[in-house]
């Protein structure tokens, strides 16, 4: 992925267009738990929650492409990664390294990032993008937290110890160490204690 410096309004617009991509693969990931594992039986509010998650994903990709409309530009205008549908593939047979993967690593990683974020835009006058941003942080917070508790509802089904169990996940399906610092507060919030992400770190 091309690099641009974050302090100037193409730096700007990259990041708002990478956002973009994040939240329209978040909805279609969302989906795709509900549909892929549909053979396992999972309570009602399995259901509710990701079908809420992908509902405000929908939502997040719709504000960030309202931004990027502002600032001229489009969703499409720029490329994207492939991470999150490379974690999708990687645990497309396996329902707890998905949950491990993509809410418990990949969305809580947002927790991490988003609070500078929204000081970037906000140091840069950019109203819209630091209101649509706290919007997408606050929810966040709810997705990491479905991700935690629908995979301590499996460990605890097949009486599993759920650190263990997500070391041994990430590890093996998380191709790089989880980066540093962490949002210790929002990671809590969200049903992610500490002993779960530091031993999986690098500075």
């Amino acid at each position: 992925m091309p690099k641009r410096g974050p302090g100037s309004p193409e730096g700007r617009i990259a990041m708002l267009h990478a956002i973009a991509h994040i939240e329209l693969n978040a909805v279609d990931l969302h989906w795709d738990i509900l549909a892929r594992f549909a053979d396992t039986p999972m309570p009602a509010g399995f259901v509710t929650d990701w079908v809420k998650a992908a509902d405000e994903e929908a939502k997040h990709f719709n504000l960030m492409c309202d931004c990027l409309e502002t600032c001229g530009s489009h969703y499409g205008a720029l490329p994207a990664h492939a991470g999150m549908w490379q974690a999708a593939e990687d645990t497309a047979h396996d329902l707890l390294a998905r949950l491990a993967v993509v809410p418990m690593v990949l969305e809580a990683r947002g927790l991490d990032v988003t609070p500078n974020m929204i000081a970037l835009f906000r140091q840069a006058k950019d109203k819209a993008a630091v209101a649509a941003l706290e919007v997408i942080y606050a929810d966040e917070v709810a997705h990491v937290a479905y991700g935690s508790k629908w995979f301590h509802f499996l460990c605890g089904r097949h009486d599993l110890d759920p650190r263990d169990v997500f070391h041994d996940l990430v590890t093996r399906y998380f191709h790089s160490p989880l980066k540093s610092p962490f949002n210790v507060e929002k990671r809590a919030e969200a049903g992610l204690p500490p002993d779960f992400y530091w031993p999986l770190a690098v500075s």
